[in-house]
């Protein structure tokens, strides 16, 4: 008997398997060893589109001879479009191709239009003749064609991460078996790590990148970022035989219209007070696929009239209670999906107003000139101090408190960043109001020019920002992740890529509504070309109130919100009901638990 449970535990326990579907040994894959190709992957790949984003403002009013508000809106649907797209990227890793043959098929996707951005970049005849005019208005603008082959590049870009994204995090946190107390511990960690290599590459492309573009030239600044991704695709690809895969299991899509169709089909049906009465497939049927039956819970009971029997077995009329109940998870997370939103329009400011902020600053240490978008490294550092405090200190001295493996929960957690950034844009605005003032004494509103400034009068609100990730930004992808049913995990993590989309598509909105509104009657506006004469202190003031509203929404929300079993429970119960069988959870794993 010794022997066989030795001989059980050799392979994983979650279904995982090799690329030719075979079961998989715990002891010659996943783990840290397969996960240290995949986040060295991240650290090249975010030094890519971080190489591209972080400047790309400059780009389009220095190169294509763009207005403020016309470039940043053109930023953040790029960026918003990048963020949407992994929920298209999820869908087919879940129904089709799996995770790993998506994020492949993706990366190439994603190279060629690196590649044929880098070309664009590089020939003078797809951009206009060089301008030295303050006013971008009196330079010539870029040709459609010149327009259509740019943005063409950027967007190829970003159906390319839509593959990418939602699937290399999964991948990796998929090398951990949630079966194995041990492995399992080490995957608490992961998405600190995780985040720690993709700030790592951020730090480089807010840094090196970024001032290669400014000094020396934007084909060798954009050139180093595709090289670099180049570079992470083939360490990724050989770690290939070290992953482990899971098995697609279908369109979550299609999983969650059945049960809501039925719902709805089944309306006037009363449901029965035993939950036992629903309809739900047998535990073996579970046990076989190395799966785990999710228990009836009385949240959203119009979606439980899916498992109600009325003799029909109709997949559209009846649903298992655990169809129902992963239903139910995904639905569940929706609020606070949308209270992860309002934050997002905060980060969106990094890349396009705030960058345009530093550019009329004294950027000069000496003789050495600081990019104005090298001031998103400080969100870098921040986050990576914050993150490795956290993990090391903060979590172990709350875990005494609270008795939570993680310290504290990750609403918690996500909680405090949300309040973060209200005291974010606080600063900003305040920030703001001073730049303007000093910049109306010194005659600089009319025709712009450089406020006697130092740029660092804008670092409390990159620092703060980096800091209020390391709460909410780890613990959303964290959360999203690990409350998404296990066969909707890809959807799940999407679910924290998609905020940020929404966040840029809903940045783009308000600041061209904002700028429209404030110019009625005469006005002059709040955000001008011309920044001096601007009033961007009163549009943070804006996102200050903003934020305040969203965090006592969050606040709301977070009380009636009902955290998912954890998986080692499921998998007791399930071992516990099914004594004398031979099943994936081994009795050597149960005795742990």
């Amino acid at each position: 008997m010794a022997g066989q449970e030795e001989a059980l535990d050799e392979y994983t326990q979650d279904g995982s398997v090799d690329l030719k579907g075979n079961p998989v040994r715990r002891s010659n894959t996943g783990g840290w060893r397969a996960c240290s190709f995949i986040v060295v992957y991240e650290v090249f790949e975010r030094m890519a589109y971080y190489g591209i984003s972080s400047n790309l403002i400059l780009y389009l009013t220095k190169k294509l001879h763009q207005g403020t508000v016309t470039s940043a809106n053109h930023v953040t649907n790029w960026v918003g479009t990048i963020w949407i797209t992994p929920i298209l990227g999820a869908y087919i890793a879940d129904a089709h191709l799996g995770r790993y043959w998506t994020f492949v098929i993706a990366s190439v996707i994603y190279i060629s239009g690196m590649s044929l951005l880098t070309f664009t970049v590089s020939l003078p005849s797809l951009r206009p003749p060089s301008c030295s005019q303050t006013n971008m208005e009196n330079c010539k603008n870029a040709s459609t064609l010149q327009l259509a082959v740019f943005y063409g590049a950027l967007y190829t870009l970003a159906v390319g991460t839509g593959g990418t994204k939602p699937n290399i995090s999964t991948i990796g946190a998929d090398q951990f078996d949630d079966f194995n107390p041990k492995e399992k511990a080490h995957k608490l960690s992961f998405f600190n790590w995780w985040f720690f290599s993709i700030f790592l590459g951020t730090f480089f492309a807010n840094t090196v990148l970024v001032w290669i573009q400014d000094n020396i030239g934007w084909t060798l600044g954009y050139g180093l970022p595709t090289l670099g991704l180049a570079i992470s695709i083939a360490i990724f690809l050989a770690g290939s035989p070290f992953y482990r895969h899971k098995v697609p299991a279908g369109s979550p899509f299609t999983r969650m219209a059945k049960v809501i169709v039925a719902a709805i089909r089944k309306w006037r049906v009363r449901i029965p007070d035993d939950p036992k009465e629903l309809y739900e497939l047998d535990l073996e049927e579970y046990a076989k696929k190395g799966k785990f039956r999710i228990d009836f819970t009385p949240t959203l009971r119009f979606l439980t009239k899916a498992s109600v029997k009325t003799g029909s077995t109709n997949e559209w009329m009846l649903c298992s209670v655990t169809q129902v109940e992963e239903t139910k998870q995904m639905v569940r997370m929706i609020p606070i999906w949308v209270a992860t939103v309002v934050p997002c329009i905060m980060i969106a400011q990094i890349n396009t107003l705030f960058v345009k902020q530093g550019a009329t600053l004294d950027r000069g240490i000496g003789s050495f000139k600081i990019p104005s978008a090298s001031l998103a490294a400080f969100v870098t550092i921040s986050m990576l101090v914050s993150v490795m405090l956290y993990d090391r200190f903060f979590v172990k001295i709350m875990r005494r408190w609270t008795k939570n493996p993680r310290g504290i929960t990750l609403l918690q957690r996500m909680g405090v960043g949300l309040f973060m950034h209200i005291l974010i844009m606080i600063i900003a605005s305040l920030t703001e109001r001073y730049r303007l003032r000093v910049a109306k004494e010194h005659g600089l509103v009319e025709h712009g020019g450089q406020v006697p400034l130092t740029i660092f009068i804008l670092l409390p609100q990159f620092v703060l920002m980096g800091i209020a990730d390391a709460f909410l930004d780890v613990a959303k992808i964290e959360f999203f992740y690990d409350q998404a049913p296990e066969n909707m995990k890809s959807l799940g993590t999407s679910y924290s890529m998609t905020t940020l989309g929404a966040g840029n598509f809903l940045s783009s909105f308000l600041l061209s509504t904002v700028s429209h509104i404030t110019k009625k009657h005469g006005h002059r506006g709040w955000i001008l070309n011309n920044l001096n004469a601007s009033h961007l202190d009163y549009y943070y003031a804006f996102f200050v109130i903003l934020n305040f509203l969203n965090f006592i929404f969050f606040l709301i929300v977070i009380k009636f919100y009902v955290y998912k079993a954890e998986v080692s429970d499921s998998i007791k119960v399930l071992t516990e009901e099914l004594k004398g069988m031979t099943v994936k959870v081994s009795n050597q794993e149960e005795s742990r638990r």
